[in-house]
């Protein structure tokens, strides 16, 4: 299993239009997207791009629609060159790569899951799954023995000879989630992944990528609109408007301390008691704190707590580190506050 790598973007610009180059200094002096586009002809896609994505965690890139989410992912694997920046992959910088290192970068370090599936519909399950692993050139013995592994590991075990137009758009996502984890790259690339799969299929593969990810820990990159999606998936989320970054944090962060009014409207919504974890609600101890005999681990959501509680008929949980030392304690009237904002 290849060793998860991080990824820094430093000052990242991308100007679609012609003469972009000297349009930069426009945009670092202040004229926005609408101005560039009015007096320029020319479409700000990411203006000043900075930010660090942690080897082996799922990084959530989210925005509406034209908010530039799809054009900074594209720039990880120099799909689209920028206008100016770095990015760094491993310290390596992208943008500078001969064509050669590039595709090299891209059939090792990196591997893509788009939302459209992009399955070639003359070839099996199998055939599929090992595509990568055969534009490498892996014997084919270890093509279908690394095929057949992820086929089992994504839920496809029985499926390998079927052709895409046989099975359901959700199965079709599992084969090209399973082609990407074939090639072992250490960074995978989600654009709207799940996008287009109707709602159930949609939270069954945010339940397959997560189990996933606590074993292969790769980096990922994922693109979305979808604010639960993001919410439930990232270690860190990014929101975008407008090419820029509003505000990047967890799940948490952007929950309980939304960075301006744009970021609370996109909150207001959300289902607090699945995102807030118990250690922000909790009383810290004291030296005359009695502490309750249940218990709940730090990280655990205000809605489990809450099962929790009434599961043991009781009104006070303990909430304990990782090697079960109590940190605090937690009741069901500051789980209720919590809900409706009071954290």
């Amino acid at each position: 299993m290849a060793e998860p790598i991080g990824i820094q973007i430093r000052n990242l610009y991308k100007i679609f239009g012609p003469d972009a180059a000297a349009l930069i200094e426009k945009v670092r002096t202040g004229t926005t997207k609408t101005e560039l586009n009015e007096k320029y002809g020319a479409v700000l896609g990411l203006n000043n791009i900075n930010m660090d994505m942690a080897a082996g965690q799922i990084q959530v890139i989210m925005g509406l629609s034209g908010s530039g989410k799809s054009t900074l992912i594209r720039h990880i694997n120099r799909l689209i060159d920028p206008t100016a920046g770095e990015v760094l992959v491993g310290g390596d910088d992208v943008v500078k790569m001969s064509p050669e290192a590039l595709r090299e970068f891209r059939r090792h370090k990196t591997a893509m899951v788009f939302q459209k599936f992009a399955l070639l519909p003359n070839r099996t399950v199998l055939e599929n799954t090992g595509y990568g692993l055969e534009v490498q050139g892996v014997p084919r013995e270890k093509r279908i023995e690394t095929s057949m592994r992820w086929i089992e590991r994504v839920g496809l075990k029985g499926f390998e000879k079927k052709y895409p137009n046989q099975l359901s758009g959700g199965m079709q996502q599992r084969v090209g989630l399973a082609r990407a984890l074939s090639n072992d790259a250490p960074i995978l690339l989600m654009d709207e992944a799940f996008s287009a799969l109707d709602p159930l299929i949609r939270v069954d593969m945010q339940s397959v990528l997560l189990d996933l990810q606590k074993e292969i820990r790769k980096t990922i990159v994922f693109i979305t609109h979808d604010l639960d999606e993001a919410l439930r998936l990232g270690d860190s989320i990014a929101i975008l408007r407008d090419g820029e970054i509003i505000q990047m944090g967890s799940s948490q962060d952007i929950v309980l301390k939304p960075a301006n009014d744009y970021i609370a409207n996109f909150v207001r919504e959300v289902n607090r008691g699945r995102v807030i974890h118990v250690e922000k609600a909790m009383s810290p101890l004291r030296a005359d704190t009695a502490l309750p005999a249940a218990s709940v681990a730090a990280g655990t959501s205000l809605d489990d707590a809450m099962k929790h509680l009434v599961a043991r008929g009781a009104d006070r949980l303990t909430v304990t580190d990782g090697q079960n030392r109590p940190l605090g304690v937690i009741d069901s009237a500051t789980i209720v506050a919590a809900l409706v904002g009071g954290v």
